[in-house]
């Protein structure tokens, strides 16, 4: 599983020239799932992401959690998150799980993230998104879980 976590001061989905998700200040969380990712997997990630200390404090030191700032989270399904590029110049995305797997991975992913965090807003699985934020600071984080 690999998430690339955006904090942003706004953020939205488009779908269709429809806004399907929106956000203010929090995350934007890139979402993809390799074919071996399970329950382990999605329960770390959706512990994690909620705690993370990417905001900045009063001194201007990034030490604060979405809970501090009372932040939201706008997840967005990308399996172009495992394009491999190492090899010529067309990605590869063979380590990304196929579509019906990573639509019920991410449907449970975002149930078990609002768990956690009430406050999450979502992208469609499969749709065609324009995804528009500004990113803040900018700062941006990557976490990979890998199944073992």
């Amino acid at each position: 599983m690999r998430c690339v976590i955006q904090r942003v001061s706004q953020a939205k989905v488009i779908v269709d020239n429809s806004i399907v998700g929106s956000i203010e200040d929090g995350m934007v969380v890139l979402v993809a799932f390799a074919a071996e990712d399970s329950d382990a997997e999605l329960s770390w990630m959706a512990n994690k992401i909620p705690s993370l200390r990417l905001f900045n404090d009063s001194d201007g030191r990034i030490n604060l959690s979405l809970s501090e700032i009372d932040g939201s989270i706008l997840l967005v399904s990308q399996f172009t998150l495992y394009g491999d590029c190492r090899k010529g110049n067309r990605p590869s995305f063979v380590g990304s799980a196929k579509p019906e797997l990573a639509m019920e991975l991410y449907a449970k992913f975002g149930e078990m993230l609002r768990e956690k965090w009430s406050k999450v807003e979502e992208g469609i699985f499969g749709a065609s998104m324009q995804v528009d934020l500004i990113n803040d600071g900018p700062v941006t984080v990557i976490l990979d879980r890998d199944c073992k």
